[in-house]
């Protein structure tokens, strides 16, 4: 029996039944945890998401940035952008239960046995593993009621770049989600910055990596995200507890999974359409 965090699949459902074989995946025994992004990009969106969804209990999902886009997108709320590769799903006669699946799922995972907290983006550096697991659940709970929108609606309210214990309800959800699924480079204080997604070493003076403002002696459960496939350019150091399993499957990279039991990657390059 194993367990195996998989990176940023985003649509690419040849590359990720590869990568079972590859691992000799067996769903009697081996268990499956996605740091989320299982769609949007690659070509297969509504098989991966069928896929995922019919694994059960086998597998456990975090949401990313781009289920979030695509929630808002079959709600009305957004835009369709250049590159999207989501409307398989928007058009499937079983939308809806699809999208509620996805409303059901967690943005963060943490499994103490694994000394593992999956995350797509990472956790804000003012917060300890405790308040992010609580802020997280908060907002999973908004997310999962009927007045769900208004956490979608980027017309309304700020940028949800900064945490502060006096913002009001909207601003402080929007700010959980937005660290969790969409954070790379923050400034200084904490702020979240949404501009500048490069490598390390090619951002401005003014921002650092997110885990780099952390207490990383704190907190010394591993944090295993995605959502930076240039970041695996840097090898990062085993005293920060970070893990980035993101390989840019969808950009011409690899798709990789991490066994969590012998911390072994396995990866299979994007396979050519």
């Amino acid at each position: 029996m194993a367990t195996y965090v998989i990176g940023d699949v985003q649509g690419c459902y040849a590359e990720l039944r590869a990568l079972l074989d590859a691992i000799d995946f067996d769903p009697r025994h081996d268990h499956l945890r996605f740091a989320g992004d299982l769609v949007n990009r690659g070509p297969s969106s509504l098989k991966t998401l069928r896929f995922v969804i019919d694994l059960g209990e086998r597998a456990k999902v975090v949401l990313g940035n781009h289920e979030l886009h695509l929630i808002a997108r079959a709600y009305g709320l957004r835009p369709k952008f250049r590159g999207e590769t989501i409307d398989d799903i928007l058009e499937a006669a079983d939308r809806k239960s699809l999208i509620r699946w996805l409303r059901e799922q967690p943005l963060i995972l943490c499994e103490p046995e694994h000394n593992l907290l999956m995350v797509h983006a990472g956790i804000a550096p003012a917060w300890s593993v405790d308040q992010a697991l609580t802020e997280a659940e908060r907002w999973s709970k908004a997310f999962r009621s009927d007045d769900f929108l208004p956490l979608l609606d980027d017309s309304h309210g700020g940028p949800g770049d900064r945490w502060d214990e006096g913002l009001d309800r909207i601003e402080s959800l929007r700010f959980i989600s937005n660290a969790c699924t969409r954070m790379r480079y923050c400034h200084a204080d904490g702020r979240l910055d949404f501009s500048c997604s490069g490598p390390l070493g090619r951002q401005a003076e003014d921002l650092v990596p997110w885990f780099s403002l952390r207490d990383a002696k704190r907190d010394r459960m591993r944090i295993v995200f995605g959502h930076w496939a240039s970041l695996r350019a840097t090898p990062l150091p085993r005293d920060l507890h970070v893990r980035c399993i993101d390989t840019g499957c969808a950009w011409g990279g690899s798709l990789t999974a991490l066994r969590l039991e012998d911390d072994r990657e396995f990866s299979i390059p994007m396979i050519a359409s």
